[in-house]
């Protein structure tokens, strides 16, 4: 059997173009304890931001499609931009159980998925149904599929589209995930499914993520050339030494084609505390719209600072920001929510 490398096929870019973002409706009151109720308007404007771009395609559990469509019109969002799909679902992490699609660029440009096994982090929680989304998915749109028979989850990869994906020891290298395999052979997975020539790895990631360290919450890549990558001032704080460790770590490697990348340094939000648990929260966990970069915000003074360092490194998207305090008791926020479809 042939891999996606083998036929072609890369993994995109986020700023490349989409025709959609696929979601998952959140419904499981164990995602958000006590609180799922004050996550709809955050989760909601997320659409509505989304639909003013492109497509958005939300797998939904039939008893909750009345629900999701009265959320829609009370939000006045373009129903006409809204793909609903009928199927189970345990969480609402689409980044993470969503299909991962790759593409040909030929002049028909191919499209295919990839259809990773997923474990919901080390078997952390019920993924029965989740694990099931992505090939559902290729299904309804007829698309080929390659199935690696490995666990792996799209918020634990960064890519730049030109060859390049960012990841951590912390989460890839974690024994709950593929504990038969070594740093050679998880390297090769990603080369042959994804497209890519080169891996950086970094190492930890923030405090109370309970994915063991996914990228998307420290580091994300502008452009080719470009990463931006959370930091923490505070030398107190336990998120700085691993953080620090992370930058320093950036500033040695060199992309494929010989280039330092550029480093742009994100500040860390003030500590997000509920129920006496930290919770990952991050600037850094944005998601990239064909017009727009959708960045959480957490009711602090780093706000500002962080929306104006992100509207800088994205000249030509607009910046909207939409709390996350809500939404991230559930250990993620926006890119974890969603996962692009490209053209």
């Amino acid at each position: 059997m042939t891999t996606p490398s083998q036929d072609g096929y890369r993994f995109p870019a986020e700023w490349e173009p989409h025709v959609a973002t696929w979601l998952t409706y959140p419904h499981n009151d164990d995602s958000f304890p006590g609180n799922i109720e004050k996550v709809y308007p955050s989760y909601m404007r997320f659409v509505a931001e989304i639909a003013k771009s492109e497509k958005v395609r939300i797998n939904v559990p039939t008893k909750y499609k009345k629900q999701l469509l009265r959320q829609l019109d009370n939000e006045n969002v373009d129903i006409g931009q809204i793909e609903i799909f009928e199927r189970d679902s345990n969480d609402v992490w689409c980044r993470d159980h969503g299909p991962a699609f790759v593409v040909k660029d030929t002049p028909m440009r191919q499209k295919a998925v990839v259809d990773w096994e997923f474990n919901a982090w080390g078997c952390k929680y019920p993924h029965e149904a989740d694990n099931l989304i992505a090939g559902a998915i290729a299904a309804d749109f007829d698309l080929p599929v390659y199935r690696p028979g490995i666990v792996m989850e799209g918020g634990a990869v960064e890519f730049n589209g030109q060859g390049t994906v960012i990841t951590t020891t912390s989460c890839m290298l974690n024994p709950n995930r593929n504990p038969q395999l070594n740093k050679q052979q998880i390297e090769k997975y990603l080369c042959d499914y994804y497209g890519v020539e080169q891996i950086l790895w970094l190492c930890d990631g923030i405090e109370g993520d309970d994915t063991d360290g996914h990228v998307d919450d420290i580091t994300r890549f502008a452009n080719a050339h470009t990463i931006i990558t959370a930091v923490e001032s505070n030398i107190n704080d336990i998120n700085h030494t691993p953080l620090k460790d992370n930058l320093r770590t950036l500033k040695s490697v060199r992309l494929l084609n010989g280039r330092q990348p550029d480093i742009i340094e994100l500040p860390m939000p003030a500590p997000v505390i509920r129920d006496g648990q930290r919770l990952p929260a991050s600037y850094a966990n944005f998601y990239i719209t064909n017009d727009a970069v959708i960045a959480p915000t957490f009711r602090c003074k780093q706000d500002d600072v962080a929306m104006q360092i992100l509207s800088s490194c994205f000249p030509n998207r607009r910046i909207t920001n939409i709390d996350s305090t809500e939404i991230v008791w559930g250990f993620g926020s926006f890119h974890c929510l969603s996962q692009q479809e490209p053209t």
